[in-house]
């Protein structure tokens, strides 16, 4: 299949595993992050996200990473004032520049121990060298059944946001008349 990897042969040492960088941060919810309702603003999920995602690239690079795009986010169920909100990230995939990242949100319930899954994001980051330029980031080294299915399917994540680039780019050339 295109865009696979073959990771058989990769050498462990050359690479990371998901565990040496992945992340989990909580986050007391309290009033100054809701809206009127009571519901916890949706910036306030989208900044904990970028954040914990930002601490998984930059610990896999091991020097500074920066959001290149948010692929998906999706709100499922509201957080409220007084729930603890509770964010997963990890690596996905690693490209020679950059890295993809799957964060799961999930909103506890401090006085009935209720989780529940709020919200799941995948976002881009890039390495950057201390030039603030792109630069090679490690390998992921790859480790069972999840971490394969994870890898595939960022790997067509990423095939789809290139052509979809590639149509606006396309569209963009027409509307300017360069077409």
């Amino acid at each position: 299949m295109a865009g696979e990897c073959d990771c058989s042969g990769l050498d462990k040492a050359a690479g990371k595993t998901v565990a040496e960088s992945l992340v989990t941060l909580t986050h007391l919810v309290l009033p100054d992050d809701a809206n009127p309702a009571g519901n916890v603003h949706g910036g306030v999920i989208l900044k904990l996200i970028d954040t914990a995602a930002g601490v998984v690239a930059m610990r896999h690079v091991r020097g500074w990473a920066v959001t290149a795009s948010i692929d998906r986010m999706d709100f499922l169920k509201p957080v409220f004032v007084g729930e603890l909100v509770i964010i997963k990230a990890s690596l996905n995939m690693v490209g020679r520049t950059s890295m993809e990242i799957g964060v799961r949100v999930e909103a506890e319930n401090l006085q009935t121990g209720d989780v529940r899954h709020t919200n799941s994001a995948y976002l881009t980051f890039v390495a950057l060298d201390d030039k603030g330029r792109p630069r090679q980031a490690p390998p992921l080294v790859i480790e069972g059944e999840v971490g394969e299915r994870r890898l595939r399917q960022a790997l067509r994540r990423r095939e789809l946001r290139h052509q979809a680039l590639a149509e606006e780019r396309s569209e963009d050339r027409v509307k300017d008349g360069r077409i």
